[in-house]
């Protein structure tokens, strides 16, 4: 791997020549809907981002990449979590409050 993350590059790609991925002309219609899913799925594009962040929040050391991006996917998790967590509705006390 290259010493740095550098915004806007996948991490795991050594060359860097890879294209972005996107919908080949013509097939839009066939192409996946993120939305469906978009508060449960943490995308690619997200956990790059948050490693970006955390690497140069921590003064961009080299050799740290894989490090960064778990913890980056840990984070993002987390916060996925606490908000199911917080959206779902208190469940209903089975036991009739004490009289």
């Amino acid at each position: 791997m290259g010493g740095t993350l550098a915004h806007g590059s996948a991490l795991g790609s050594e060359s860097g020549s890879e294209p972005a991925p996107g919908p080949a002309s013509g097939t839009d219609a066939a192409a996946p809907q993120p939305s469906a899913r978009s508060s449960d799925t943490i995308t690619f594009e997200q956990i790059r981002e948050r490693a970006y962040e955390l690497w140069e929040r921590n003064h961009r050391p080299e050799g740290f990449e894989i490090e960064f991006w778990l913890l980056a996917e840990r984070e993002l998790r987390k916060e996925r979590d606490r908000r199911k967590a917080d959206a779902a509705p208190a469940a209903p006390r089975s036991d009739p409050p004490p009289a």
